[in-house]
């Protein structure tokens, strides 16, 4: 790992257990909300690449539990891996991370109460073939999102259960919910790039400059080839 990566991964790292504090909204059928880290850690993925990008996530979730003074049960683990996977996705060149969603409607669909409410799991189709225009940086920003509602959705599926109904009437909250988290990261990731290209012009900052993306600056150029 580069000096530059270490260096950026600890501010990235600070930033991220800040968002962590910071709620947006309740999760239906929990007494936990989703907070602005949902924005921020996908991001990890692009800078550090998706193994530190995964990495980073997996500190920030594990510190939230030192701090909120939870137990680390065999469920709280494994919520780790939802924004661990988004990362990934997020960093990740290629088709690869496309298993993901036809891997979560498949482990929806085995459970009773998925088979129930397998309109639900269709919902994963759309990231699926987002997945296909992943260079677009909303398109990759979508499929982030969508990876860590399809894995932690599955997770909650085999937790809690809840009923076919609450599964179906959450359909349309869905949609709007990881619509806003898709945006978010997009712009989250496009105004922390430029700003990060713009420090690197100053002495001592220059040093993270490997870490900029220059194919997502904001800039005229930008919204009318890669948005």
């Amino acid at each position: 790992m580069t000096k530059q990566k270490v260096l950026f991964l600890i501010i990235f790292i600070s930033l991220s257990l800040i968002a962590f504090q910071i709620p947006i909204s309740r999760i239906i059928g929990s007494n936990q909300s989703f907070t602005l880290f949902e924005l921020i850690a996908p991001l990890g993925g692009m800078f550090l690449g998706p193994l530190f990008g995964a990495f980073s996530a997996l500190i920030v979730r594990g510190a939230n539990v030192v701090i909120a003074q939870q137990t680390l049960d065999f469920l709280t683990a494994m919520r780790f891996l939802p924004m661990m996977l988004a990362a990934v996705y997020f960093g990740m060149k290629g088709k690869k991370m496309a298993i993901i969603f036809p891997l979560c409607i498949i482990l929806f669909l085995a459970h009773p109460i998925g088979q129930k409410a397998w309109l639900y799991s269709l919902i994963w189709l759309i990231p699926l073939i987002a997945t296909f225009g992943k260079k677009r940086l909303i398109l990759n920003s979508l499929g982030a999102t969508f990876t860590a509602h399809a894995v932690g959705s599955t997770i909650f599926l085999y937790a809690f259960g809840l009923t076919p109904q609450i599964w179906l009437a959450l359909i349309p909250v869905v949609l709007i919910e990881r619509g806003f988290f898709a945006v978010g990261i997009w712009a989250s990731y496009l105004a922390i790039n430029t700003a990060l290209d713009k420090l690197t012009a100053i002495k001592g900052v220059h040093v993270l400059k490997p870490l900029v993306n220059k194919n997502y600056l904001i800039s005229p150029r930008f919204f009318k080839s890669y948005a």
